[in-house]
């Protein structure tokens, strides 16, 4: 038989004709969202400060200002920021200037009343200027260090990295002030500072691109911040006394607020110090969006918002200290909802949706949850009389017996094995090394199937002792072999911390600093390994002595230290590693029940109610934190059952709504109002290829049969699994996987020897469908259907299909073949939905 061309015209055809006749949505031009609505009548207005006391700010220096913000309040309870639109005088003149911003700065010495008129609705404040006949010392660390890190003169890619930048180094985002000072005062034999003419001095030349400057113009000239820098060089370059206030914590105000679409919100940032008193540092302080498309913030703290519907967090940074601003953008559309609530979930999830006025699509159909939910818990299709049964079952409680039955297959352990399996790190470089990745495979998958509780899992990984042909958990410390990986990999797979950073400096996003980062290094301090019985096998124990570990930077020796919490006392015979144990599966563990939901909440929506899942922190918060907070208690007061777990999460009306966006919420991208596609992993489409052509991928060294989602560890080579995104197993990010679409995976699944393979196998479903004569061509194609989506065929789908074998009727194994290649190459197929 001669061979056949590549890519037929025919089945282009067939491929474009079935994508035509399943398409079941098109979204028309989107209305126009009401939003908050009219807010009505201003009643009245209220001005913020974040630090007056008794209706009175102080001012206090040349360089101090205040930010107003200007709220004003309506006869339907909403609010609106006035800050830009209203009208500000002082009485007496002369004291303090207000620009059209709202912002206050210092003229002279005094008292004065601040008068706010926003559209007729008044309100005075009071305000008092000191210290401006006798100039204060400005204080390098507190006044100077910010400079730098608000023009990102010390970020990673200027001047804050390691070797610095043209032969000039700051410490990345000021963490070491002192450090600082030194390389700008004294190194270079002080070139860069000239106190007999400040404005000739190199820092302020560069920063104004006056001289020719690598990172462009970061100051304007004689800008607020030129004239700080200025003023500190006239000064003699003061670094300030050991006595001087230090910042102990910022706030950012208003603390949260709810926002119409593409309007504005100024924000203020007050700094607390050690004496009680108070600044506002809202111009020298650092802004970043978790979300640009919900928000952006500019550099004095105006908060714009985009088209999009839901929560952003604004992150606020100043001197190692972090503060954030929440903005809940409604959508504003009032409709009853008529999708039923099963849980607690669907409580909290249709509360923000009804808060947010989003309304949410409906429930999916009992063929498309089947088939998500099989691929979800199981990591395959449903086959082919489960879904006949599923589908002819009139039980008003089929879904959660099928859930109940999945959770018990060993389905579930195979594709959860696989799961932790990657970020365990199970991973095999050399052939005698399967020895042990094919034992610590089998533990995972075990403790899985046997629904071993959660803490208890993790407590024998990290307390695991002996050899791993022995012990099987033992293995984790084969890749996670020095202190900073044992550290690091417990924080970000168990906590959700990503806490790298703090190891050579403080968290430029989080409140942890080097000596956290120590505190909690000292839990493996006492690690031992020596060689073991076997050859290249390691034995792990407990060394005997006293748990520490040494600050590097101040060194310092630090305790075993739980993040946030207080240092442990432990005797040299006590391990450490339990004390870490006890410490995380604590009830009151703010981070470990947390991690874990969120991380199963991504497997199960695409993304966690934190996302990234292992990027928990104060300035990248929950999209729902009283979900979270909730699936978190409840998984604790579950003794940490992750069946349990998944079992709520699927029987949830939000988890069965249906991928089909309304004319509503197309754009929804973190609050669930419908199910978001996600594309198969690489191990389950090439067991569910498998499965609709009739065929089995092979894998040496396991048995005949075995599926991707079982393979006990990445040393199988499979070009497929390689362009799918199968993850190396390198570290603990869950982000090594690859669902990103490429057009290697295209031209693989049209054209590639391995798919045409299987659809011409002899022994393949096409040959098996087109040499039975018995039943109906109709009959099949709605097999081959439920085999491939788990529903029937619509008509118009099933008329194209029985068309083209019968314009092939005289070669139906070919037409088979086609079909089969056209229904593997449908988005309905890749993704499950």
């Amino acid at each position: 038989m001669p061979s056949r061309p590549h890519l037929p015209l025919s089945r282009l055809l067939l491929l474009s004709c079935l994508l035509f006749a399943s398409s079941s949505y098109a979204a028309d031009e989107k209305p126009k969202a009401p939003g908050l609505g009219d807010p009505g009548q201003l009643t009245s207005i209220q001005v913020d400060t974040g630090r007056t006391v008794d209706g009175l700010f102080t001012l206090s220096g040349r360089d101090a200002v205040q930010q107003l913000v200007v709220t004003g309040l309506y006869n339907s309870g909403q609010t609106r920021d006035l800050t830009r639109s209203s009208k500000y005088s002082a009485n007496p003149a002369g004291i303090v200037a207000i620009d059209e911003t709202g912002l206050v700065t210092p003229i002279a010495e005094g008292e004065t009343t601040i008068e706010v008129d926003a559209a007729g609705q008044k309100l005075q404040l009071k305000s008092r200027v000191t210290n401006l006949v006798t100039d204060l010392p400005i204080n390098f660390a507190n006044q100077i260090t910010p400079l730098f890190t608000k023009y990102s003169c010390n970020g990673g890619g200027c001047h804050g990295k390691s070797g610095g930048q043209n032969g000039f180094r700051l410490s990345l985002l000021g963490f070491e002030p002192k450090e600082d000072y030194e390389y700008l005062v004294k190194e270079g034999r002080g070139r860069r500072i000239f106190p007999a003419a400040p404005d000739q001095s190199l820092l302020l030349l560069k920063a104004t691109a006056r001289l020719p400057h690598g990172g462009g113009q970061r100051v304007d000239f004689d800008s607020p911040a030129y004239r700080l820098m200025k003023r500190w060089i006239e000064q003699g370059m003061p670094y300030g006394k050991e006595t001087d206030p230090v910042v102990t914590h910022i706030e950012v105000f208003p603390s949260e607020r709810l926002m119409d679409r593409s309007t504005t919100q100024q924000a203020v940032v007050i700094a607390h110090l050690s004496d009680g008193s108070t600044e506002d540092v809202t111009r020298t302080a650092q802004f970043d969006s978790n979300d640009t498309e919900m928000a952006e913030v500019s550099v004095t703290g105006l908060v714009t918002t985009g088209q999009l519907t839901g929560s952003v967090a604004i992150m606020a940074r100043y001197q190692g200290h972090v503060g954030v601003f929440r903005a809940t953008v409604p959508l504003g559309v009032k409709s009853e909802s008529n999708v039923g609530k099963k849980n607690f979930i669907d409580e909290l999830v249709f509360k923000k949706l009804g808060d947010l006025g989003l309304p949410s699509s409906g429930v999916s159909d009992d063929a498309t949850f089947l088939r998500r939910v099989t691929v979800d818990l199981a990591g395959r299709l449903p086959k082919l009389e489960e879904a006949e049964q599923f589908l002819a079952d009139a039980d008003p409680n089929k879904r959660d017996n099928v859930i109940r039955r999945l959770l018990e297959s060993t389905d579930y352990a195979d594709y959860f094995g696989n799961k932790w399996n990657a970020i365990l790190r199970n991973k095999r470089r050399q052939d005698f090394e399967k020895n042990y990745t094919f034992t610590f495979h089998d533990w995972i998958r075990t403790s899985l199937h046997e629904n071993k509780p959660y803490d208890q899992f993790v407590r024998e990984i990290l307390t695991a002792t002996g050899e791993a042909g022995k012990n099987a958990p033992v293995a984790w410390y084969r890749e996670v072999k020095d202190q900073s990986a044992q550290v690091e990999d417990t924080a970000q797979l168990f906590l959700g911390l990503r806490i790298q950073c703090a190891r050579c400096h403080h968290h430029p996003f989080e409140k942890w600093s080097q000596q956290d980062y120590y505190g909690f290094a000292a839990f493996f301090a006492q690690v031992g390994r020596k060689r073991g019985e076997v050859q290249n096998e390691d034995r792990i124990y407990h060394r005997r002595g006293i748990a520490q570990a040494s600050n590097p930077k101040t060194g310092q020796a630090v305790k075993p230290t739980g993040l946030g919490s207080a240092p442990l006392e432990l005797t040299a015979d006590e391990d450490p590693r339990r004390a870490l144990a006890d410490w995380m599966s604590d009830p009151s563990n703010p981070f470990f029940a947390r991690s874990l939901v969120n991380r199963y909440w991504k497997h199960f929506f695409g993304r966690g109610l934190v996302d990234p899942e292992d990027d928990m922190r104060v300035t990248n918060p929950a999209s729902n934190p009283a979900l979270l907070d909730a699936l978190a208690k409840d998984f604790v007061d579950s003794k940490f059952d992750l069946k349990k777990l998944c079992h709520t999460i699927c029987s949830s009306s939000t988890y069965q709504l249906t991928a089909e966006p309304n004319e509503w919420n197309q754009d929804d991208k973190q609050n669930f109002s419908r199910y978001y596609p996600k594309r198969l992993n690489a191990e389950v489409l090439l067991d569910a290829i498998d499965q609709v052509t009739g065929t089995q991928s092979n894998f040496g060294g396991v048995p005949n049969g075995t599926r991707a989602v079982q393979l006990p560890d990445n040393g199988f080579n499979s070009y497929f699994l390689t362009v799918f995104g199968r993850p190396e197993s390198s570290s603990a990010c869950e982000c090594e996987r690859s669902s990103e679409a490429n057009l290697a995976q295209s031209l693989h699944l049209l054209n590639s020897g391995e798919i045409q393979g299987k659809l011409t196998s002899g022994g393949g479903r096409a040959a098996k469908l087109a040499a039975d004569k018995e039943r109906p061509h109709d009959v099949k194609i709605r097999e081959l259907y439920l085999l491939t989506f788990g529903r029937a065929p619509l008509p118009e789908e099933l008329a194209v299909a029985v068309a083209h074998i019968e314009k092939n009727a005289e070669d139906p194994k070919r037409a088979y073949e086609d079909i089969v290649w056209a229904l593997i190459n449908t988005k309905e197929f890749l993704f499950n939905h």
